[in-house]
């Protein structure tokens, strides 16, 4: 016998994130992937040659990680924020 599904009237379903949070997670995932964008490459024309200003450029080393950490801060941001429409 198939048993009936128990639920309890007067609950309403409320959403964990808002539509403000999930604008924030969206923006953190877009930063976080400019980043790793930016980390990509170094590639060198001639495998026998060595270019450092390839692969320890500015924006391989100090960007490309600022803004992955930035993103990543959006993330918890995005998280953590209340909803503006939350009733408690």
């Amino acid at each position: 016998m198939a048993e009936k599904k128990k639920t309890t009237p007067g609950r309403q379903y409320v959403p964990l994130f808002g539509k403000e949070n999930y604008r924030w997670m969206i923006i953190g995932m877009v930063v976080i992937t400019l980043g790793i964008i930016l980390m990509i490459g170094g590639k060198s024309d001639d495998p026998n040659k060595f270019d450092p200003k390839q692969v320890y450029s500015f924006t391989r080393i100090t960007v490309a990680p600022i803004l992955i950490l930035a993103g990543l801060a959006l993330e918890i941001v995005a998280i953590f924020k209340k909803p503006k429409n939350s009733n408690s």
